[in-house]
């Protein structure tokens, strides 16, 4: 599940996240992904605002929105920014894996709006990583490799190392790659590319 926040229905940044998330919906349901939105504003709100997307853009929000008009739900997962306001929430994401458990929270400041493709990165990231037990590297992308657990033993140190010599495949035992098994879930590079509008 991707679960993020509004500070506000009708708000500029925040209509342009909606329909980014709208448009790429297919991509999070290609990950087993649900998207849910959360907003501090009345349903009857929720429901004016989404319209005025539709008759503006022809988009249908396809995920629900929660109005959260007491702030109960922000607060327990410290979405508001006191700092800044009492009210106010800074633009956060959490993604909350099938177990339950939230794996990655990002922050936005009010001003900077959510990177969708950045997002689907991270899910397809945790997706890979927990199904071949291994890590992703930095600025991976999918059909990228990915990273071998490091051995635990002076055994396993030589014998990693003598793979890497042979394969060319890493660069020193706690650091070596393989290619990732595909998991159930595919989206591919191409595919996010085309989220971000390149060819």
């Amino acid at each position: 599940m991707c679960f993020f926040r509004t500070h506000g229905d009708f708000t500029p940044v925040c209509t342009t996240e909606f329909i980014a998330f709208s448009k790429a919906n297919t991509y999070f349901e290609k990950l087993n992904t649900c998207l849910i939105g959360l907003s501090i504003d009345s349903t009857s709100s929720h429901l004016a605002w989404l319209y005025d997307i539709y008759l503006k853009t022809g988009i249908k929000v396809p995920f629900p929105v929660i109005a959260d008009r007491n702030g109960e739900i922000a607060r327990k997962y410290g979405m508001i920014a006191n700092s800044i306001s009492s009210t106010k929430t800074v633009r956060n994401v959490f993604i909350i894996d099938d177990k339950g458990i939230i794996r990655v929270i990002l922050v936005y400041p009010l001003n900077v709006g959510r990177c969708v493709p950045e997002i689907l990165r991270i899910i397809k990231a945790l997706q890979i990583a927990d199904c071949n037990n291994a890590s992703t590297p930095a600025n991976w992308r999918p059909k990228d490799p990915i990273i071998i657990s490091s051995p635990n033993t002076f055994e396993g140190l030589l014998k990693r190392n003598k793979q890497i010599e042979e394969n060319k495949n890493g660069m020193s035992w706690y650091l070596s790659f393989e290619n990732a098994k595909e998991c159930s879930n595919k989206i591919q590079n191409k595919e996010i590319k085309k989220i971000e509008g390149k060819k």
